[in-house]
Protein backbone atom coordinates (compact mmCIF):
# COMPACT_ATOMS: atom_id res chain seq x y z
CA UNK A 1 0.00 0.00 0.00
CA UNK A 2 1.88 3.57 -1.02
CA UNK A 3 2.22 5.61 1.73
CA UNK A 4 0.39 8.59 1.78
CA UNK A 5 1.74 9.80 5.50
CA UNK A 6 3.67 12.76 3.95
CA UNK A 7 1.53 13.54 0.93
CA UNK A 8 1.16 17.27 1.04
CA UNK A 9 -0.75 19.26 -1.28
CA UNK A 10 1.58 21.11 -3.95
CA UNK A 11 1.41 24.36 -6.21
CA UNK A 12 -0.05 22.57 -9.16
CA UNK A 13 -2.74 20.41 -6.83
CA UNK A 14 -4.18 24.14 -4.96
CA UNK A 15 -4.30 25.56 -8.38
CA UNK A 16 -6.15 22.84 -9.97
CA UNK A 17 -8.54 22.26 -7.12
CA UNK A 18 -9.34 25.73 -6.17
CA UNK A 19 -9.94 26.36 -10.00
CA UNK A 20 -12.55 23.56 -10.21
CA UNK A 21 -14.49 24.47 -7.40
CA UNK A 22 -14.17 28.50 -7.83
CA UNK A 23 -15.46 27.44 -11.80
CA UNK A 24 -18.13 24.99 -10.24
CA UNK A 25 -19.38 27.58 -8.20
CA UNK A 26 -20.14 30.12 -11.39
CA UNK A 27 -22.18 27.46 -13.09
CA UNK A 28 -23.91 26.53 -10.31
CA UNK A 29 -25.00 30.24 -9.90
CA UNK A 30 -24.98 30.53 -14.11
CA UNK A 31 -27.84 28.00 -14.01
CA UNK A 32 -29.90 29.12 -10.91
CA UNK A 33 -30.03 32.30 -12.47
CA UNK A 34 -30.76 31.34 -15.70
CA UNK A 35 -33.70 29.17 -15.31
CA UNK A 36 -35.13 31.71 -12.49
CA UNK A 37 -35.39 34.04 -15.38
CA UNK A 38 -36.76 32.07 -17.64
CA UNK A 39 -39.10 31.46 -15.07
CA UNK A 40 -39.54 35.17 -14.63
CA UNK A 41 -39.93 35.49 -18.53
CA UNK A 42 -42.25 32.56 -18.71
CA UNK A 43 -44.50 33.17 -16.26
CA UNK A 44 -44.97 36.79 -15.87
CA UNK A 45 -45.67 38.62 -12.59
CA UNK A 46 -48.03 41.56 -13.20
CA UNK A 47 -46.97 43.07 -10.48
CA UNK A 48 -42.99 42.64 -10.74
CA UNK A 49 -42.44 42.28 -14.69
CA UNK A 50 -39.06 43.86 -15.62
CA UNK A 51 -38.27 42.60 -19.28
CA UNK A 52 -35.39 44.50 -19.70
CA UNK A 53 -33.76 43.43 -16.40
CA UNK A 54 -34.43 39.76 -16.89
CA UNK A 55 -33.10 39.79 -20.39
CA UNK A 56 -30.02 41.78 -18.75
CA UNK A 57 -29.76 38.48 -16.16
CA UNK A 58 -29.54 36.02 -18.81
CA UNK A 59 -27.31 37.38 -20.91
CA UNK A 60 -24.82 37.61 -17.81
CA UNK A 61 -25.54 33.79 -16.50
CA UNK A 62 -25.14 32.61 -20.53
CA UNK A 63 -21.85 34.27 -20.58
CA UNK A 64 -20.96 32.70 -17.01
CA UNK A 65 -21.85 29.34 -18.33
CA UNK A 66 -20.49 29.76 -21.81
CA UNK A 67 -16.97 29.89 -20.05
CA UNK A 68 -17.45 28.73 -16.68
CA UNK A 69 -18.76 25.23 -17.94
CA UNK A 70 -15.65 24.57 -19.81
CA UNK A 71 -13.48 25.87 -17.83
CA UNK A 72 -15.18 23.29 -14.97
CA UNK A 73 -14.91 20.23 -17.67
CA UNK A 74 -11.71 20.88 -18.35
CA UNK A 75 -10.01 20.73 -14.86
CA UNK A 76 -12.08 18.00 -13.46
CA UNK A 77 -10.38 16.40 -16.34
CA UNK A 78 -7.14 17.18 -14.90
CA UNK A 79 -8.07 16.50 -11.63
CA UNK A 80 -9.28 13.00 -12.99
CA UNK A 81 -6.16 12.29 -14.47
CA UNK A 82 -4.02 13.47 -12.12
CA UNK A 83 -5.97 11.13 -9.52
CA UNK A 84 -5.53 7.99 -11.96
CA UNK A 85 -1.69 8.65 -11.78
CA UNK A 86 -1.33 9.45 -7.89
CA UNK A 87 -4.33 7.72 -6.53
CA UNK A 88 -3.06 8.79 -2.72
CA UNK A 89 -3.85 12.61 -3.70
CA UNK A 90 -7.95 11.08 -3.07
CA UNK A 91 -6.93 11.92 0.63
CA UNK A 92 -5.56 14.98 0.15
CA UNK A 93 -6.51 17.44 3.21
CA UNK A 94 -7.58 20.26 1.09
CA UNK A 95 -9.67 18.09 -1.66
CA UNK A 96 -11.55 16.52 1.03
CA UNK A 97 -12.07 20.35 2.63
CA UNK A 98 -12.76 21.55 -0.61
CA UNK A 99 -15.62 18.64 -1.13
CA UNK A 100 -16.95 18.50 2.21
CA UNK A 101 -17.45 22.59 2.22
CA UNK A 102 -19.33 22.48 -1.13
CA UNK A 103 -21.75 19.19 0.87
CA UNK A 104 -22.15 21.94 2.77
CA UNK A 105 -23.60 24.95 0.74
CA UNK A 106 -25.23 22.32 -0.91
CA UNK A 107 -27.01 20.94 2.09
CA UNK A 108 -27.89 24.98 3.35
CA UNK A 109 -29.09 25.38 0.50
CA UNK A 110 -31.65 22.41 0.35
CA UNK A 111 -32.92 23.28 3.79
CA UNK A 112 -33.40 27.44 3.26
CA UNK A 113 -34.75 26.91 -0.23
CA UNK A 114 -37.32 24.31 1.98
CA UNK A 115 -37.71 26.09 4.90
CA UNK A 116 -38.91 29.20 2.55
CA UNK A 117 -41.24 27.02 0.69
CA UNK A 118 -42.88 25.97 3.46
CA UNK A 119 -43.10 29.37 4.74
CA UNK A 120 -44.60 30.50 2.05
CA UNK A 121 -46.90 28.13 1.46
CA UNK A 122 -48.51 28.65 5.24
CA UNK A 123 -49.10 32.16 4.25
CA UNK A 124 -51.30 31.39 1.12
CA UNK A 125 -48.57 33.26 -1.07
CA UNK A 126 -47.65 30.42 -3.33
CA UNK A 127 -47.63 30.86 -7.12
CA UNK A 128 -46.37 29.25 -10.30
CA UNK A 129 -43.79 31.27 -10.66
CA UNK A 130 -42.07 31.04 -6.53
CA UNK A 131 -43.30 27.16 -6.75
CA UNK A 132 -40.93 26.64 -10.08
CA UNK A 133 -37.95 29.18 -8.80
CA UNK A 134 -37.78 26.60 -5.56
CA UNK A 135 -37.98 23.57 -7.66
CA UNK A 136 -35.46 25.16 -9.57
CA UNK A 137 -33.31 25.79 -6.66
CA UNK A 138 -33.96 22.39 -4.78
CA UNK A 139 -32.82 20.14 -8.17
CA UNK A 140 -29.77 21.79 -8.68
CA UNK A 141 -29.00 21.57 -4.96
CA UNK A 142 -30.01 17.84 -4.63
CA UNK A 143 -27.81 17.52 -7.69
CA UNK A 144 -24.64 18.73 -6.48
CA UNK A 145 -25.35 17.70 -2.65
CA UNK A 146 -26.04 13.82 -4.89
CA UNK A 147 -22.65 13.87 -6.62
CA UNK A 148 -20.16 15.09 -4.48
CA UNK A 149 -21.89 12.60 -1.87
CA UNK A 150 -20.69 10.18 -4.32
CA UNK A 151 -17.23 12.11 -5.35
CA UNK A 152 -16.44 11.09 -1.95
CA UNK A 153 -16.94 7.61 -1.35
CA UNK A 154 -16.75 6.42 -4.68
CA UNK A 155 -13.95 3.65 -5.18
CA UNK A 156 -13.51 3.08 -9.02
CA UNK A 157 -11.16 5.63 -10.67
CA UNK A 158 -12.22 3.68 -14.29
CA UNK A 159 -15.66 4.87 -13.28
CA UNK A 160 -17.37 6.35 -16.48
CA UNK A 161 -20.12 8.28 -14.72
CA UNK A 162 -18.17 11.22 -14.97
CA UNK A 163 -17.94 11.11 -18.48
CA UNK A 164 -21.50 10.56 -19.01
CA UNK A 165 -22.50 13.54 -16.18
CA UNK A 166 -19.54 15.67 -17.83
CA UNK A 167 -21.90 14.89 -21.13
CA UNK A 168 -25.16 15.91 -19.83
CA UNK A 169 -23.97 19.31 -18.90
CA UNK A 170 -22.26 20.12 -21.51
CA UNK A 171 -25.89 19.29 -23.59
CA UNK A 172 -27.99 20.68 -20.92
CA UNK A 173 -25.73 24.11 -21.03
CA UNK A 174 -25.91 24.41 -24.95
CA UNK A 175 -29.55 23.71 -24.13
CA UNK A 176 -29.99 26.51 -22.00
CA UNK A 177 -28.45 28.72 -23.82
CA UNK A 178 -30.14 28.07 -26.64
CA UNK A 179 -33.41 28.28 -24.68
CA UNK A 180 -32.60 31.58 -24.50
CA UNK A 181 -32.84 33.01 -28.52
CA UNK A 182 -36.84 31.72 -28.01
CA UNK A 183 -37.36 33.00 -24.87
CA UNK A 184 -35.62 36.45 -25.07
CA UNK A 185 -34.42 36.43 -28.97
CA UNK A 186 -31.50 36.61 -30.49
CA UNK A 187 -28.46 38.70 -30.20
CA UNK A 188 -30.01 40.54 -32.77
CA UNK A 189 -33.03 41.00 -31.01
CA UNK A 190 -31.27 42.14 -28.36
CA UNK A 191 -29.67 44.90 -30.09
CA UNK A 192 -33.05 46.43 -31.41
CA UNK A 193 -34.52 46.07 -27.48
CA UNK A 194 -31.82 48.14 -26.58
CA UNK A 195 -31.94 51.32 -29.41
CA UNK A 196 -36.12 50.87 -28.53
CA UNK A 197 -34.83 51.05 -24.80
CA UNK A 198 -32.81 54.30 -26.45
CA UNK A 199 -35.44 55.62 -28.24
CA UNK A 200 -38.27 55.62 -25.70
CA UNK A 201 -35.53 57.73 -23.25
CA UNK A 202 -35.14 60.13 -25.77
CA UNK A 203 -38.67 60.59 -26.15
CA UNK A 204 -38.96 60.76 -22.02
CA UNK A 205 -36.39 63.50 -22.48
CA UNK A 206 -37.64 65.53 -25.12
CA UNK A 207 -40.96 65.41 -23.79
CA UNK A 208 -39.89 66.56 -20.95
CA UNK A 209 -37.91 69.70 -22.78
CA UNK A 210 -41.18 70.16 -24.52
CA UNK A 211 -43.45 71.07 -21.09
CA UNK A 212 -40.59 73.45 -19.35
CA UNK A 213 -40.93 74.72 -23.07
CA UNK A 214 -44.82 75.16 -22.28
CA UNK A 215 -44.16 76.35 -18.54
CA UNK A 216 -41.31 78.94 -19.51
CA UNK A 217 -43.26 80.45 -22.88
CA UNK A 218 -46.90 79.78 -22.67
CA UNK A 219 -46.90 77.69 -25.72
CA UNK A 220 -45.63 74.66 -27.39
CA UNK A 221 -42.60 74.68 -29.46
CA UNK A 222 -42.81 74.97 -33.13
CA UNK A 223 -40.20 71.70 -33.90
CA UNK A 224 -37.89 70.08 -32.06
CA UNK A 225 -34.96 72.16 -33.54
CA UNK A 226 -36.58 74.91 -30.92
CA UNK A 227 -36.36 73.03 -28.00
CA UNK A 228 -32.25 72.98 -28.03
CA UNK A 229 -30.60 75.34 -25.85
CA UNK A 230 -27.11 76.38 -25.45
CA UNK A 231 -27.14 77.55 -22.02
CA UNK A 232 -28.44 74.45 -20.75
CA UNK A 233 -26.85 72.24 -23.07
CA UNK A 234 -29.98 70.07 -24.68
CA UNK A 235 -29.94 69.10 -27.99
CA UNK A 236 -32.67 67.22 -29.00
CA UNK A 237 -31.93 63.77 -30.00
CA UNK A 238 -32.07 61.71 -32.83
CA UNK A 239 -32.80 58.12 -33.81
CA UNK A 240 -29.59 55.90 -32.15
CA UNK A 241 -29.58 53.91 -35.53
CA UNK A 242 -31.01 55.57 -38.22
CA UNK A 243 -29.87 59.14 -37.13
CA UNK A 244 -32.88 60.72 -38.31
CA UNK A 245 -34.82 63.23 -36.14
CA UNK A 246 -37.99 62.17 -34.41
CA UNK A 247 -41.38 63.28 -35.58
CA UNK A 248 -43.28 65.90 -33.78
CA UNK A 249 -46.54 67.58 -34.52
CA UNK A 250 -48.27 70.04 -32.29
CA UNK A 251 -51.80 68.98 -32.39
CA UNK A 252 -53.86 71.93 -30.13
CA UNK A 253 -53.16 74.44 -27.95
CA UNK A 254 -51.93 71.37 -24.75
CA UNK A 255 -51.57 68.78 -26.80
CA UNK A 256 -48.76 66.91 -29.01
CA UNK A 257 -47.50 63.84 -30.69
CA UNK A 258 -43.87 62.48 -31.03
CA UNK A 259 -43.36 59.67 -33.28
CA UNK A 260 -40.47 57.33 -33.50
CA UNK A 261 -39.65 53.89 -35.95
CA UNK A 262 -39.49 50.82 -32.94
CA UNK A 263 -37.97 47.59 -34.35
CA UNK A 264 -39.18 45.36 -31.22
CA UNK A 265 -42.62 44.86 -29.21
CA UNK A 266 -42.66 46.66 -26.31
CA UNK A 267 -41.79 45.20 -22.33
CA UNK A 268 -45.31 43.34 -21.65
CA UNK A 269 -45.59 45.07 -18.51
CA UNK A 270 -46.70 48.31 -20.82
CA UNK A 271 -48.80 46.42 -23.29
CA UNK A 272 -51.67 46.32 -20.68
CA UNK A 273 -52.75 49.84 -21.95
CA UNK A 274 -52.38 53.42 -20.53
CA UNK A 275 -53.07 54.23 -17.33
CA UNK A 276 -53.74 58.25 -18.37
CA UNK A 277 -52.52 60.02 -21.16
CA UNK A 278 -52.18 63.20 -19.34
CA UNK A 279 -48.76 63.55 -18.25
CA UNK A 280 -48.01 64.40 -14.32
CA UNK A 281 -44.74 65.13 -12.80
CA UNK A 282 -45.63 62.94 -10.25
CA UNK A 283 -45.83 59.92 -11.32
CA UNK A 284 -43.21 59.23 -14.23
CA UNK A 285 -45.17 56.10 -15.34
CA UNK A 286 -48.09 57.65 -15.99
CA UNK A 287 -47.85 57.35 -19.73
CA UNK A 288 -47.51 54.66 -21.85
CA UNK A 289 -44.81 54.03 -24.38
CA UNK A 290 -46.10 50.79 -25.29
CA UNK A 291 -45.16 50.06 -28.63
CA UNK A 292 -44.97 47.38 -31.59
CA UNK A 293 -42.42 46.81 -34.40
CA UNK A 294 -43.45 49.45 -36.05
CA UNK A 295 -43.91 53.44 -36.86
CA UNK A 296 -45.59 54.48 -32.80
CA UNK A 297 -46.71 57.65 -32.47
CA UNK A 298 -47.77 58.80 -28.53
CA UNK A 299 -50.36 61.41 -28.04
CA UNK A 300 -49.93 63.84 -24.54
CA UNK A 301 -51.41 66.44 -22.90
CA UNK A 302 -50.20 69.03 -20.64
CA UNK A 303 -52.57 69.69 -17.75
CA UNK A 304 -51.87 73.34 -17.30
CA UNK A 305 -52.79 72.99 -13.77
CA UNK A 306 -49.93 70.61 -13.02
CA UNK A 307 -48.00 72.17 -15.48
CA UNK A 308 -48.81 76.25 -14.52
CA UNK A 309 -47.55 79.24 -17.14
CA UNK A 310 -45.06 81.25 -15.38
CA UNK A 311 -46.90 84.91 -14.59
CA UNK A 312 -44.95 86.88 -16.75
CA UNK A 313 -45.58 84.79 -19.32
CA UNK A 314 -48.62 85.00 -21.53
CA UNK A 315 -50.00 82.09 -23.07
CA UNK A 316 -50.60 82.08 -26.59
CA UNK A 317 -53.72 81.79 -28.72
CA UNK A 318 -53.85 79.18 -31.30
Amino acid sequence: MENTSNLRSGPKDIFLHLFNIVTFYLLVVGFITLFIQYINALFPDALNYYFYGISDAVRVASSILFISVPAYLLSSWLLDKDLKEVPAKRDLGLRKGLLYFTLFVSAITIIVDLIIFIYNFLSGELTIQFFFKILAVLLIAAAVFGYYIWELKRTDLNSQLPKILATALSVVTLGSIVAGFFIIGTPATQRNRRFDEQRVSDLQAIQNQITYHWTQKGSLPSNLTSLNDSISGFVASSDPETKAQYEFRVTGTTTFELCANFKTVGPASNLNGPRTLVYSPNDPYSQSWSHKAEKTCFNRTIDPELYKVQPSVVPVKY
